[in-house]
């Protein structure tokens, strides 16, 4: 048995994302990259207008490793025979890589996402079946209520009160489950 993933949400603003690959399956994780403020440089011998994005450097050529200086990530949603050459030159950098449907040349591995009211949860079924990943993103996205940023705003507001009171993290839980009924007691008062 392998040792089990790490989940972690990465902060990529600002840091320099390399995504190998030009076709469709890259234009797909273009816009996730895009959206979390990665300065991303695709390498590809050709490359979809999809792609041609402002802000997006595109490098027409096949991957070479010194590709990957300097960069944060990288995604590599080319052929199995270049992704295995990304995941090589990253290894050797230290670099974490997504290699899309090639679980064994990945070190990082994508989930399905649900997104809203700034809450962001990812299931991952460590890339063995990434199809059930996608199915529990949706079976998730349809249990989470639509006001989930009302819970987002309620929990900063009440953290700030107990940290500055300085209330052991053990015993807030409670408190906020509590705050989140007394949320709904409100609503259905009105």
């Amino acid at each position: 048995m392998s040792a089990q993933v790490y989940p972690v949400f990465l902060r990529l603003e600002g840091r320099r994302v390399v995504l190998v690959g030009g076709g469709r399956v890259a234009a797909a994780k273009l816009p996730g990259l895009l959206d979390a403020g990665a300065r991303v440089t695709v390498v590809a011998p050709a490359i979809l207008g999809e792609l041609e994005r402002p802000g997006v450097a595109l490098v027409r050529r096949p991957f070479a490793p010194a590709d990957l200086d300097g960069a944060s990530f990288a995604v590599a949603a080319a052929p199995p025979e270049v992704n295995r050459a990304v995941a090589a030159a990253a290894e050797a950098r230290g670099l974490f890589v997504n290699a899309v449907d090639d679980a064994a040349s990945a070190s990082a591995l994508l989930g399905g996402v649900v997104r809203r009211g700034g809450v962001t949860v990812a299931v991952s079924t460590g890339g063995r079946a990434p199809a059930l990943a996608g199915l529990l993103r949706e079976a998730l996205e349809s249990v989470l209520p639509e006001d989930l940023g009302a819970w987002v705003e309620l929990g900063e507001r009440v953290r700030a009160g107990w940290r500055e009171r300085g209330l052991p993290m053990g015993e807030r839980r409670p408190l906020l489950l509590r705050a989140l009924q007394d949320l709904y007691a409100a609503k259905e008062a009105r």
